[in-house]
């Protein structure tokens, strides 16, 4: 089985991966109004009279009689009701779906954002999470949602779409296109069969015109056609499948060091955006690559700097020859169009495809074919551009230097002819001793040595300065090159052929051995590295793990810069280095900004020392590399550009997972202030508003009828709120850090004392009974924050408490425990709220709070867990940090 007919492992692998889960299929379109959720409906009820499980997660029908209709008959999950700032909002219940555990499940509105609070910010997450269960969803997403055309579509409609789905789920989706011609589109909105008349009229003056919609639905086409052509590519890479399957066309480009290979570039994008194709530019890197020049090296650095930049996804190919490795990659990227380049002397063309130094003798072309023709021949299906150039001029010195690099050195053939002089000396020993009959085969020995180890020119120099020794010493008349007996002519002939057929043979093991062996190098570098970025535990390690792996490897300086809202800020280098200068710092900032190679060796600010290239993934470019050399030279030879495009590769997924676990390591600080808001407006709602109406309702009753008990009434209920402000405003202030968290050695006994003090009006007298020991030891908080925490939970008992509070105190092996026995609210939703706010305080000590009372004696209430790091610091230790 050759590496073509065997099916791609990667291929196979994320087929294993899709075993077991559930199958997507997106109805989209090219605007609201073209009848998707009216599709997604009538193909589940055809899935359903068939037999299947379907179910309605969520449609959204807008009013549309026809489309309500649909849902006749369907089970509909009863969406859940999302309190946000005093609004009900209804979600679809992902929880209830996922008990019922459909066959089919519809969902609308892919792109749509789920409230505050929900478990996934985005529904296609939802989706994503049914999908992992083993669920089949149809859904529904219109083209402006789809994350990578965000751009291009504000650009031509004036509307930023802010709710996005990323390609990757389209890539993972069967995608059925609803389509109608836009001028029916408009005809159905004015009819108001998509909008109310008046918001119908709005939109056909401003997203709904003709131009837009048609944009609009060649996108929706063009996207659906680029997914359905990646998924026949992956299914065909799954089973092995021949053939180009040239329904979609893809565009390849074969270029080399030769000046010529920039045009080729530009010919093979004006090619690819006719065809509006992808396209990629790949060079094929033989043995004759050992001979380039550093500017031959340069020309092919820049020719896939160009194609990288126009949009080509760019490769070097390792092979024994050109029009094999084209074949080879065509195949495998299913390619339907080649561009290639002919030198063309006079009239005639020599068929010399790029990469190519010098166009070749005719008598090479006569004799194997121009490779044009080799590629008619093996290419299959693929169309060919051939496009003639002139012949490039060679210089004097380089003429010169070409017999000598193309025979190898002197060296090679000094050895071999002591081989041979060696091989002759032992054979006269062996005739003397032995009386050996045929001693041609001995000289077998230095050539096939020779075609191994010096190549196919040295083993045939080595076949003929046998056959001539063989002649010479062995073969009667000795001491002559005359051959007397016809016999050993033939026997000479055959020496000869056997030299060729095996310095042929070994020549061509030993390029392969090479090839083998290099790609063998880079995979094994590839994967060293993987390891050492998985190793990494930190950013921090990661950045600088980064750098040296890519520093040794490429024998070169690096490094790292990541985007701050000041500009790029250095975070790792190897070796370390402190600072870049001004021009630096600009390539730098161009590579973050476009996302494109800058610096030395690019397009762009050539004058730095550096080149800068992005480290992009999915979510953009989260950072650049930096590398250059000491000795001031070009920081990358051409042929070390696919092994730094791989390690950018590699490291920007690295780096891509470590801030995907940092954000989620995080989330839990992210959703903190949003927890502390809630407290904030909760407490807003309910406690201030509480005590006011208590206020309000106090000083309409002390103008009928003036009373000290009222005015003293009105006082407790103004400190009380007097306090709750103090306390709100200090939570507002503790959470955008302008309230710093100021711990000492405090009293717990003085700190229940003070708030008991405090709360006395509020709590109307009522008994009070305090279990604290005398020598419990001291606690470090900042009691401030522990006298906010005290008050509110002795406001909230107030005058309504059915028994007198207990405070008490007890010190366990790791913690001590201030429990607050009947100070808890009557109903849940004022514990929850006193419970939010005490929480925010105590979670900035370092405490924790639990609505729960004492074991020793149960009932209503709070405690605050002091731990064991915090107890024990001595009263007058007002110094501790």
């Amino acid at each position: 089985m050759t590496e073509a007919d065997r099916p791609s492992p990667e291929a196979l692998l994320r087929a294993a991966a899709r075993e077991g889960r559930g199958r997507l299929k997106i109805f989209l379109g090219a605007a609201p109004g073209v009848g998707k959720t009216w599709e997604m409906l009538t193909e589940g009820r055809q899935r359903r009279d068939a037999g299947a499980d379907v179910i309605v997660g969520v449609a959204e029908t807008h009013g549309r009689r026809d489309t309500e209709a649909l849902l006749g008959g369907h089970e509909i999950i009863p969406r859940r009701q999302v309190d946000h700032r005093g609004h009900a909002l209804d979600e679809m219940d992902l929880d209830a779906i996922l008990e019922r555990c459909p066959g089919l499940v519809l969902v609308d509105e892919l792109a749509h954002s789920n409230a505050p609070g929900s478990r996934h910010p985005k529904r296609y997450q939802d989706v994503v999470e049914l999908l992992d269960a083993g669920i089949d969803v149809y859904s529904t997403l219109n083209i402006q949602h789809v994350e990578s055309l965000n751009d291009v579509v504000a650009s031509f409609t004036r509307v930023r779409v802010r709710e996005t789905v990323p390609d990757s789920i389209l890539e993972q989706a069967e995608i059925e296109v609803v389509d109608i011609p836009p001028d029916e589109l408009i005809e159905r909105l004015r009819d108001g069969k998509v909008y109310i008349p008046h918001e119908a009229t709005r939109a056909l003056g401003h997203f709904f015109s003709k131009s837009n919609l048609t944009a609009l639905r060649e996108l929706a086409l063009r996207r659906a056609a680029q997914a359905v052509d990646a998924q026949m590519l992956e299914h065909l890479r799954a089973h092995a499948l021949a053939g180009s399957f040239a329904a979609g066309d893809r565009i390849m480009v074969a270029i080399g060091a030769d000046a010529h290979a920039a045009g080729l570039v530009r010919a093979g994008k004006r090619l690819a955006d006719a065809l509006r194709a992808p396209w990629s530019a790949v060079h094929i890197e033989t043995r004759r690559d050992r001979q380039f020049r550093e500017e031959d090296r340069r020309r092919l650095a820049e020719a896939l700097a160009l194609a990288s930049r126009l949009g080509a996804s760019t490769a070097s190919i390792p092979a024994v020859g050109v029009v094999e490795g084209l074949r080879d990659f065509a195949r495998q990227e299913r390619a339907t169009q080649l561009v290639i380049g002919q030198i063309a002397t006079g009239q005639i063309l020599t068929g010399q495809i790029l990469p190519g130094k010098s166009h070749r003798s005719h008598w090479r072309v006569r004799r194997r074919g121009s490779a044009v023709d080799r590629l008619l021949g093996s290419i299959g299906d693929v169309a060919i551009h051939v496009l003639p150039f002139a012949a490039e001029p060679v210089p004097r010195g380089r003429r010169e230097r070409g017999p000598r690099r193309r025979w190898g050195p002197p060296s090679h053939y000094l050895w071999s002819l002591l081989m041979v002089a060696a091989v002759t000396a032992a054979g006269r020993v062996l005739v003397e001793v032995l009386d050996l009959g045929n001693i041609a085969l001995l000289f077998l020995v230095p050539v096939m040595f020779a075609a191994a180890t010096f190549g196919l020119r040295a083993g045939l120099f080595t076949g003929l300065a046998a056959s001539l020794a063989y002649n010479f010493f062995f073969l009667p008349p000795t001491g002559t090159l005359t051959v007397s007996n016809p016999e050993n002519v033939v026997s000479i002939l055959v020496l000869l052929g056997v030299a060729f057929a095996t310095s042929q043979f070994a020549a061509r093991v030993h390029a392969q051995a090479e090839l083998a062996g290099s790609s063998a190098r880079q995979n094994a570098a590839l994967a060293g590295f993987s390891r050492r970025l998985t190793a990494a535990a930190t950013q921090e390690a990661l950045l600088q793990a980064i750098c040296a792996e890519v520093a040794r490897l490429l024998d070169v300086k690096t490094v790292l810069l990541l985007p701050t809202p000041q500009g790029p800020e250095l975070r790792a280098a190897f070796p370390p280095e402190d600072r870049l200068g001004q021009i630096e710092m600009a390539a730098a900032q161009w590579a973050l900004d476009r996302g494109l190679p800058a610096g030395r060796g690019s397009a762009t600010l050539t004058a730095s020392d550096w080149l800068f290239h992005p480290l992009r993934t999915a979510r953009g470019v989260l950072g650049v590399l930096g590398i250059a050399r000491s000795d001031a030279r070009d920081p990358l030879r051409s042929d070390r550009l696919p092994l730094l495009m791989s390690l950018l590769d590699q490291a920007s997924i690295a780096f891509d997972r470590m801030a995907l676990e940092t954000e989620h390591s995080q989330a839990p600080r992210i959703a903190a202030p949003d927890g502390l808001n809630a407290a904030l407006l909760s407490a807003l709602d309910q406690d201030l508003r509480s005590p006011l109406s208590a206020i309000v309702a106090a000083a309409r009753d002390m103008k009928r009828r003036p009373s000290a008990d009222l005015a003293g009434f009105i006082e407790a209920e103004a400190a009380r709120l007097d306090r709750l402000a103090a306390a709100l405003i200090d939570l507002a202030r503790l959470e955008t850090g302008a309230l710093p968290v100021q711990a000492e050695a405090t009293d717990l006994f003085g700190a229940v004392a003070d708030a008991l003090h405090e709360t006395r009006r509020s709590r109307q007298d009522s008994g009070v009974t305090i279990d604290i020991a005398p020598g419990m030891p001291p606690v470090r908080v900042d009691p401030v924050l522990l006298r906010h925490c005290l008050v509110i939970l002795l406001d909230s008992a107030g005058g309504a408490a059915e028994r007198e509070l207990l405070i008490r105190c007890r010190r366990l092996p790791d913690a001590i425990t201030l429990s607050i026995i009947g100070a808890a609210p009557h109903h849940a939703t004022g514990s929850a709220r006193v419970q939010g706010i005490v929480k925010a305080f105590a979670r900035a000590m370092d405490l924790s709070v639990e609505a729960a009372g004492d074991d020793a004696a149960p009932g209503p209430g709070f405690t605050i867990r002091i731990p064991a790091a915090l107890i024990g610091v001595p009263l007058d230790s007002k110094d501790l940090p």
